[in-house]
């Protein structure tokens, strides 16, 4: 499933063609995605202007000149393709099938953005934009890395007590929200901490190597247009990079980087998580 990085480079491609347009037509090709849409969907849509393309955590926050936020996210095979050509000269994605091509926003000016998604896991809602924070997926979510309320005395309140191992609690999105498995093994290498520690038994110092070694990790690989391990592309349709980065994840047997110790794999909460056994304690 796409996590912060990767939501937030889809959010920086639409945002061009999007923010400040009117959706002069809105294409809806079948009833639901994981939910049904919402009654009047195209209505309630078509003939709206974006005021502003945002984004909490994994979900896309689109402001509305009608006041409503149409809150979208890509599950875990969404895509949004960007086509500024006109009709007859458009050329598809070759990375998906027309078939699943379920959303069409026609903006003004030209562009089309087409929401692909062949799982159907994504979805789209809408929402009063000046209630947002009782919308059930975002209120209780956490602070986001990179923000002002993000740093290591926020984690040492956060962890105090918890005896849940701390990749489980940097997973909680009511601790920090966005963060996913892939970024949570990175950001644990990187901070020398052991992924089988308990959460209470992080703090201190333990802390002030964990933020910034979060925040690193999501400024790099936004920069990098996210991690493309699987179904991910950005708007263009071209591939994150950020996984050539990768110094634990998804290398189970590869030497470390930093003192050749094979890299090992275990399974916590149902969740593969990576790193080096003797560089994390």
């Amino acid at each position: 499933m796409p996590e912060l990085p990767e939501v937030e480079t889809v959010r920086r491609g639409l945002s061009p063609v999007m923010e400040g347009r009117v959706i002069e037509r809105l294409e809806v090709n079948r009833p639901d995605l994981r939910f049904p849409f919402p009654d009047r969907f195209r209505e309630r849509v078509e003939g709206t202007t974006i005021t502003r393309m945002g984004r909490r955590a994994k979900f896309l926050v689109t402001e509305l000149s009608s006041g409503e936020a149409l809150i979208m996210h890509l599950g875990m095979s969404g895509r949004f393709t960007v086509n500024n050509a006109p009709t007859a000269d458009f050329h598809h994605d070759p990375g998906t099938n027309p078939a699943h091509d379920h959303v069409v926003f026609h903006m003004e000016g030209g562009a089309t953005v087409t929401y692909n998604d062949p799982r159907r896991f994504g979805f789209m809602e809408l929402w009063p934009m000046d209630d947002i924070e009782t919308y059930p997926r975002v209120k209780d979510l956490g602070p986001e890395p990179l923000s002002n309320h993000f740093n290591a005395a926020y984690l040492d309140q956060v962890f105090a007590g918890k005896a849940a191992p701390i990749k489980a609690a940097l997973l909680d999105q009511s601790v920090i929200a966005g963060l996913g498995n892939i970024y949570v093994c990175e950001a644990l290498f990187r901070s020398g901490i052991s992924p089988r520690r308990k959460a209470a038994s992080v703090t201190g110092v333990r802390n002030t190597r964990l933020a910034p070694a979060i925040n690193d990790v999501i400024a790099e690989a936004i920069a990098a247009g996210g991690s493309s391990i699987s179904d991910f592309a950005s708007t263009s349709g071209e591939l994150g990079y950020f996984q050539k980065q990768f110094s634990v994840y998804d290398r189970e047997g590869e030497l470390c980087e930093v003192c050749s110790t094979p890299i090992k794999r275990i399974v916590q909460s149902g969740r593969s998580t990576f790193f080096c056994s003797s560089c994390q304690r």
